[in-house]
């Protein structure tokens, strides 16, 4: 789980906008919508990265596709040391 949180966070030219994402839905879970809207992004890009997330399962979707709200998964949750590690350096 660790090499693909420090892939998908930071191996690609995505993974910002993935730390972002990350931490937003730590904070407290959203749907894309909200997700687009409070961090500023597309939300075609904010779909896109939620994909990812949830292919790596970093992240989790709870409902409907449109009004689904997404969240950490608890494998995500347990290494959850490394995503801080990964935002410090991301930051």
């Amino acid at each position: 789980m660790e090499a693909a949180l420090w892939y998908v966070l930071t191996g690609t030219r995505g993974g910002p906008n993935r730390v972002r994402l990350l931490r937003a839905v730590n904070e407290r879970p959203r749907n894309a919508n909200q997700l687009a809207e409070d961090l500023d992004l597309d939300y075609k890009t904010v779909r896109h990265h939620l994909e990812v997330l949830v292919d790596n399962d970093i992240v989790e979707s709870s409902g409907d596709d449109y009004g689904a709200v997404y969240l950490p998964t608890d494998r995500a949750r347990t290494h959850w040391e490394t995503v801080e590690d990964i935002i410090e350096e991301v930051d």
